[in-house]
């Protein structure tokens, strides 16, 4: 295992049913689909009694009802990695994989993420935020000089990233503006940072999470959006990643730190750009339902430290817990 040790956590009881939350009803259903379908079948392979739940399409309270000990969250964006079912499968009593509560619902929502790493001194672009009834036309037209161009616009409570645009002209700016309000009410902008977009998985809690080898992404001008993300195989992965050691532990010890100032637990993957100038790191954000699918980035970087894909699931399962249990 490369000298990489997973994190200790309990092993399964004897007698353990496991539901995989996928599907659900956010924009990203397809991705979690394929994310939860991958989760299903290491499961299977490593003898865990595993099946398929869909929100979208069974209440909750049935995970109790059809007798679940454990639960997988594969679900992402809205209602999945937010919080929501979090606090509901607290109220079940039911240990789930990855952060509580107020871990998930902090990550989910950008413009929180970045007041809590801000306040910590920890690197992250400059930004606008606007809630709606603080978008007036005024402060709207203080956002491109405040930033400058490019700068990146995007609805902060979305992931994969669904409704993002990179605004280089002043032309652009309604249109990218309209393109995350429909997503969104609340308006995040970001000075754009020129560089290597990165990202970083991160596995255990507190002071005993570790994070996992940096991948580096270099995708088609540029453009690592959602159809590059999931459905091409035009965005090529470095990892081992290529940077220097000194920067790949610069970079795993700021990811370290963004994780536990949020509070999160189980596991994680925060993404950053690489300023091409002077080769400081950005966090950009974190990602506390990770995909799990055949082109997604924790499993890659899980395998370059020796762990294989069903290794990890079972991992990730064992570590399940709930807000005020160790993992």
């Amino acid at each position: 295992m490369n000298s990489f040790e997973l994190p200790k956590a309990p092993a399964l009881p004897q007698r353990c049913k496991v539901a995989v939350l996928m599907g659900g009803a956010s924009s990203e259903r397809e991705v979690s689909l394929m994310s939860g379908q991958g989760v299903l079948k290491a499961l299977h392979a490593r003898g865990v009694d595993a099946h398929a739940f869909d929100p979208a399409q069974q209440a909750l309270c049935e995970l109790r009802t059809q007798g679940f000990d454990r639960v997988f969250i594969a679900l992402h964006g809205r209602h999945g990695e937010d919080g929501t079912v979090q606090g509901a499968l607290e109220l079940l009593r039911l240990p789930y994989t990855g952060s509580g509560v107020l871990a998930s619902a902090l990550a989910m929502d950008k413009v929180m993420t970045k007041r809590i790493w801000t306040s910590a001194g920890l690197s992250t672009p400059a930004s606008v935020s606007l809630a709606p009834e603080q978008q007036t036309a005024d402060r709207m037209a203080r956002i491109i000089p405040a930033l400058g161009l490019p700068l990146i616009v995007k609805p902060p409570h979305e992931g994969s990233s669904i409704g993002v645009t990179k605004v280089e002209q002043a032309d652009q700016w309604q249109g990218a503006v309209q393109a995350a309000l429909k997503l969104d009410p609340t308006l995040l902008a970001e000075a754009f940072i020129d560089g290597e977009e990165v990202t970083c998985p991160v596995l255990g809690q507190g002071a005993d999470a570790v994070a996992l080898p940096v991948v580096r992404i270099a995708a088609p001008n540029g453009d690592y959006d959602y159809q590059n993300k999931y459905f091409t195989d035009d965005v090529k992965y470095h990892c081992p990643s290529g940077l220097s050691d000194h920067l790949e532990a610069e970079i795993q010890h700021l990811v370290l730190a963004s994780y536990r100032e949020l509070g999160c637990r189980g596991w994680g993957r925060a993404d950053l750009m690489i300023r091409r100038s002077d080769h400081q790191p950005f966090l950009l954000e974190m990602n506390t339902s990770p995909g799990m699918t055949s082109h997604s980035l924790v499993p890659m970087s899980a395998r370059a430290a020796g762990i294989s894909y069903e290794d990890l699931c079972l991992w990730l399962i064992r570590a399940a817990s709930m807000d005020g249990e160790g993992a």
